[in-house]
């Protein structure tokens, strides 16, 4: 029935999370401030800056009655064998405190767009399908509005954890093959590619399903293409047999296949299904959110430029498979059926 996520595609702000580029962000905060932080606090400082910038103290003991340049030793010495990264976290941290809580920027507005439902509150985006009449499949305008809410959600300082859901009995159906009877948009492939609902669950956090749920993916048999990195994600994920099962036979899993196969994060009964989901969306947007977002880029790192590569080549692939005369053929086949 649903999916929901705390969903990190490429463009959120959880990718944001060098520790060099914070570092400087720190520096450039630390500027801004408007009061005076008091001797102890600017020696603190001193001491993490010249750790995360040379490493431990590497001076000789300031003599005499030099008693600056012996409190500066002193603070930096004192850090002893503390990492380059651990200082200018700890620097990142100090700051935040010294600077204390930044007014929250205001949420972005998006655009209304048919069959798409984007609110906001206490910290968490939800973005709802909301087509249950038709399986929630997705328009061109619906994936446009997709994209664009995540990115209000990446510029919002206020949001923690982005939720993608479906109205109704039924996440979503996928891509409404009516849109192959209109003229597809600038961007057609990268757009559907990047967020597509059952593969892009791989792009997420966390993703809960109802213990009813099933899973398919029948690219083949529309004269399609695997997409949103699932030529890359389903092997990592399931392994090389069950991912060609599901990619190339089409065969549909039922929930606990999924869960057992990496796909779901955990199944919860229909009837208890939100409110279980909701405990664990609102813990999350309890959490530290600097932790929350270093954690994540940490986990996803190693695999963003894999991912940016296989996503490019997967559109690539689909722009010249939706051209072809087999694609055009299989999805009018299956339109004309739909119709008896």
């Amino acid at each position: 029935k649903w999916m929901q996520a705390s969903s990190q595609l490429g463009a959120l702000r959880a990718l944001s999370g060098d520790v060099g580029a914070r570092f400087d962000a720190a520096q450039a905060k630390l500027n801004t401030l408007t009061e005076d932080p008091g001797n102890m606090a600017k020696l603190k400082i001193y001491g993490l800056f010249k750790q995360a910038n040379v490493g431990a103290c590497n001076i000789p003991k300031p003599g005499g009655f030099n008693f600056v340049a012996k409190a500066k030793y002193d603070a930096w010495k004192g850090l002893g064998e503390m990492t380059q990264d651990e200082a200018k976290e700890a620097y990142i941290d100090y700051v935040a405190e010294l600077a204390g809580p930044e007014e929250a920027a205001p949420a972005a507005d998006v655009a209304e767009v048919a069959g798409l439902d984007v609110s906001r509150g206490e910290g968490v985006t939800t973005i709802k399908l909301n087509r249950p009449d038709k399986f929630n499949a997705l328009t061109w305008d619906m994936y446009k509005g997709i994209g664009n809410a995540l990115n209000a959600a990446a510029e919002d300082t206020s949001c923690r954890i982005v939720v993608l859901t479906g109205e109704g009995k039924w996440y979503s159906s996928g891509n409404d093959l009516s849109n192959f009877t209109k003229n597809m948009p600038e961007g057609g492939p990268e757009e559907m590619a990047l967020n597509a609902q059952h593969t892009l669950n791989d792009f997420c956090d966390l993703v809960y399903c109802t213990d009813n749920a099933t899973f398919k993916t029948p690219f083949v048999s529309l004269g399609q293409s695997p997409e949103g990195c699932s030529s890359y994600l389903f092997p990592r994920t399931m392994g090389f047999a069950k991912a060609n099962e599901m990619l190339l036979t089409e065969r549909q899993i039922s929930a606990q296949e999924a869960c057992d196969n990496g796909l779901v994060t955990r199944i919860f009964p229909v009837d208890t299904f939100k409110a279980e989901v909701d405990k664990v969306v609102q813990h999350m947007a309890s959490l530290p959110p600097q932790s929350m977002m270093i954690s994540k880029a940490l986990i996803r790192h190693e695999h963003i430029n894999k991912l940016l590569e296989v996503n490019k080549r997967e559109c690539e692939t689909l722009r010249s498979r939706w051209l072809s005369d087999e694609c055009m053929t299989a999805i009018m086949n299956f339109l004309s059926r739909k119709k008896k």
